[in-house]
C-alpha cells in the first residue's frame, strides 16, 4: 500500500503565534488543559485539532476564536454526534477494536463503507458525505507514527455482502488482508467454531490516549456513546481479553481472510 506511513504534517501557524502571543507553551497549556505536552505540542506543529472538550478551553486561553484557531473544524463531514470519538481517534497511540457485523470503519474500502449505509433513510448525498468522512479518517493510519491498530473480527462479518455483491466483498477483504500485514495493524479473526463468546454482546472499540488515559466507544442500534468512566472501561478491557482469547493467531486469521477473499472471486 504505497504511502501508508507517509508523514502527514501540517504546521497550525495560527496556534503558533496565538501561543506566543500569549506567553503559553505546549507543556504550560498541557499543565492547564490536562493533557500530555507531546499532544498540546501538536496542535502546533503538526496541526492537529483539539478533542471537543479541550478546544473551546484551549482557545480561551490563548484569548483566540477557535474557529480562528481551527477553521477546518467547521469543514468535517463527520456526523456532529461521532466528532468527539473522530477527535479522540485522531489522538489515540493504540485503538483495540472488535467488530461483530462489520470490517472496522479504519480497514473499510470506499465501496464497502457505502454498502453498510444501503437501506438507512439517508439521501444521495448524504451517503456520500458520511462515506467520504469515513475514508477520511484512514488519513491517521498514514501518519509517521501510526496508532497501533488491533482489529478483531468474527468470522460472520468475512462471509456476508450486500445485494450479492460478490466483487465488492473480494475488494474489501484483498484491502484487509494487505492492511493486516502492516507492522502497525493486526487483525485477529474469532471463528464461526468458536460458538458464544462475550463478543455477541456488542462492538466496542477501545483508545488509548497519549497521557495513558483509556475511553472506549461503544456502538448500537441507537446514537453509540464514548464511555470514560474507569470502572466501566475496566470492564470492557477484561472482555476484550476474554473475546481476544477465542480469535485464532495472526497468521491463521490471515490465512482465513485470504481464503475468504478467494471464495468472493
Amino acid at each position: 500500500m504505497p504511502g501508508m506511513f507517509e508523514e502527514d504534517v501540517r504546521m497550525n501557524r495560527a496556534v503558533a503565534a496565538a501561543m506566543a502571543e500569549a506567553g503559553h507553551t505546549a507543556e504550560s497549556l498541557a499543565e492547564r488543559v490536562g493533557v500530555d505536552p507531546k499532544t498540546a505540542a501538536r496542535w502546533a506543529s503538526q496541526g492537529r485539532i483539539p478533542q471537543t472538550r479541550h478546544r473551546a478551553q484551549v482557545a480561551e486561553l490563548l484569548g483566540r476564536d477557535a474557529a480562528e484557531l481551527w477553521p477546518d473544524a467547521l469543514k468535517r463531514k463527520e456526523p456532529a454526534w461521532f466528532r468527539p470519538w473522530a477527535d479522540i481517534e485522531r489522538e489515540a497511540t493504540s485503538l483495540r477494536s472488535f467488530q461483530l457485523a462489520w470490517i472496522p470503519g479504519l480497514l473499510q474500502t470506499e465501496a464497502y463503507a457505502r454498502a453498510t449505509l444501503a437501506g438507512e433513510a439517508l439521501s444521495e448525498s448524504e451517503v456520500a458525505g458520511l462515506t467520504a468522512a469515513r475514508i477520511a479518517r484512514h488519513a491517521i493510519l498514514r501518519r509517521e507514527r501510526p496508532p497501533l491498530l488491533i482489529a478483531v473480527i468474527d468470522e460472520s462479518v468475512l462471509r456476508r455482502t450486500a445485494g450479492g455483491d460478490r466483487a465488492m466483498m473480494a475488494e474489501q477483504l484483498a484491502h484487509l488482508a494487505e492492511c493486516a500485514t502492516l507492522s502497525a495493524v493486526q487483525v485477529y479473526v474469532v471463528p464461526l467454531s468458536a460458538g458464544m463468546y462475550p463478543g455477541l454482546g456488542g462492538p466496542f472499540t477501545l483508545a488509548e490516549l497519549p497521557d495513558g488515559g483509556r475511553v472506549a466507544h461503544v456502538d448500537s442500534q441507537a446514537q453509540a456513546h464514548i464511555i470514560d468512566k474507569a470502572e466501566d472501561v475496566a470492564t470492557l478491557e477484561r472482555r476484550w481479553e476474554r473475546l481476544r482469547g477465542e480469535a485464532l493467531s495472526r497468521a491463521h486469521s490471515l490465512d482465513v481472510i485470504r481464503e475468504a477473499a478467494r471464495s468472493w472471486t
